[in-house]
């Protein structure tokens, strides 16, 4: 990922909270069938590896698992807020007129090699572990237990599950800081003001 230092996320905490905060990544692979991607919900765990470990799984029948498998890099990506940046919203405009739209966004890439495995325990934790997360808040939360286990047990069959430890991190946060003072207000205030709520997401980020 291009990243100008003004840009670049280096404090690990912060990387893994955009990680957390991503409720569905994607995880691109390159193999013998070239590029894949899947959008996958993950779990992050901070303890196992120098910058954490990501668990997930596929569906059987897709075959990106098999790239994991003989060892391919996996980039594992984490967007976050995003916003369309008008140059309407720069005082400068005004002055000089030198002044183009951009982007301002969030993201997080995370690399490593991952473990493969299909073991029905392992594979039953992953998913009620899963489960609790994205049911938490929820009024009458589902659980997997909830289900009849022999339908539970065949639908593990059909899944495989991976571990990627994170060798590689690299975080990029575009909120206008390249801009004067009085351009990075104006941006502000400017998504701030907007009806969707993903540019006042942004407006936030940027106080």
């Amino acid at each position: 990922m291009y990243t100008p230092s003004s840009f670049a996320i280096n404090d690990l905490h912060e990387l893994q909270q955009q990680i957390l905060g991503t409720r569905l990544a994607v995880l691109v692979t390159h193999g013998d069938q070239g590029l894949q991607a899947s959008h996958l919900p993950l779990l992050f765990s901070p303890d196992p590896g120098p910058n954490g470990t990501l668990y997930g799984h596929f569906a059987r029948a897709n075959p990106q698992w098999k790239a994991l498998q003989n060892g391919a890099e996996a980039l594992v990506i984490f967007a976050g807020a995003d916003a369309y940046v008008s140059p309407e919203f720069y005082p400068s405009k005004a002055e000089h007129g030198k002044v183009v739209p951009t982007w301002n966004y969030i993201a997080v890439h995370a690399y490593g090699t991952a473990e493969v495995f299909t073991d029905a325990d392992r594979l039953r934790n992953l998913v009620s572990a899963l489960t609790d997360r994205h049911e938490a808040g929820r009024s009458n939360p589902w659980k997997v237990t909830d289900a009849p286990a022999d339908y539970i047990d065949g639908m593990l069959k059909a899944i495989v599950g991976f571990a990627l430890p994170i060798q590689r991190l690299e975080g990029k946060r575009k909120l206008s800081q390249n801009r004067s003072a009085a351009d990075i207000a104006g941006v502000r205030e400017g998504l701030a003001a907007s009806p969707d709520v993903h540019d006042q997401a942004l407006a936030h980020l940027m106080r």
